[in-house]
């Protein structure tokens, strides 16, 4: 698998020219490749093949439920750039990225692939509960802590329409029920495009019970 394959499903979706989308992902895959072999970012064992099928495709799935009017993005752990590097990188130039990891390595990466790529990424490298929150369009993470918790930390950045884009398992059924007894929220589950097992949730009018 290659860009241009991790982007056949999602292209109309892209929000700007396929040949800039499939370039600068593929450095975005060479910059992540070099950087693991001393950082800790992914799997140490991830080849190219696993990135391309298990993490880039599998995030920019995330760009079938993003809508024209979303254009502040907030992503909560971003950690090796999944899901929101892959997003920035098919998104027009008028979204905007605020990226939240707390690692000085990973936040270090991230400002280089956003120098790198022209992407103009707003990196914070603290903590979710440690940044002044203003209302997003949507709140994405990926494998960053159980439900309830994702909740309690995204709350603060959702305003009337924000929704969130999460990234689950097979556990997400418990992880919902557990969630269901803090926080009220609406929620659709997408099943995943590339995991069996995996789902998208969207959710929306969230708030503590």
């Amino acid at each position: 698998m290659n860009a241009a394959s991790a982007l056949e499903p999602y292209v109309p979706h892209v929000g700007r020219s396929l040949d800039s989308a499939e370039r600068d992902l593929e450095s975005f895959v060479t910059l992540l490749l070099k950087w693991n072999r001393t950082h800790n970012l992914v799997s140490r064992e991830t080849t190219a093949a696993d990135l391309w099928s298990r993490h880039v495709r599998d995030r920019l799935q995330v760009l079938k439920y993003l809508r024209p009017s979303d254009r502040e993005i907030i992503d909560i752990g971003s950690g090796g750039g999944f899901p929101a590097v892959p997003l920035a990188i098919a998104s027009d130039a008028q979204r905007r990225f605020q990226l939240i990891e707390p690692n000085s390595k990973k936040a270090s990466f991230l400002r280089t692939v956003s120098r790198e790529l022209g992407l103009d990424l707003v990196i914070h490298q603290d903590r979710a509960e440690s940044i002044v929150p203003s209302p997003a369009d949507v709140v994405t993470s990926r494998a960053l802590a159980p439900l309830a918790k994702l909740c309690a930390l995204a709350a603060p950045f959702f305003g009337p329409a924000t929704r969130a884009l999460f990234h689950k398992g097979r556990e997400h059924v418990d992880e919902l029920a557990e969630s269901h007894g803090v926080w009220h929220h609406d929620v659709v589950v997408h099943a995943s495009d590339t995991d069996s097992s995996g789902v998208l949730l969207e959710l929306s009018n969230l708030r503590s019970r």
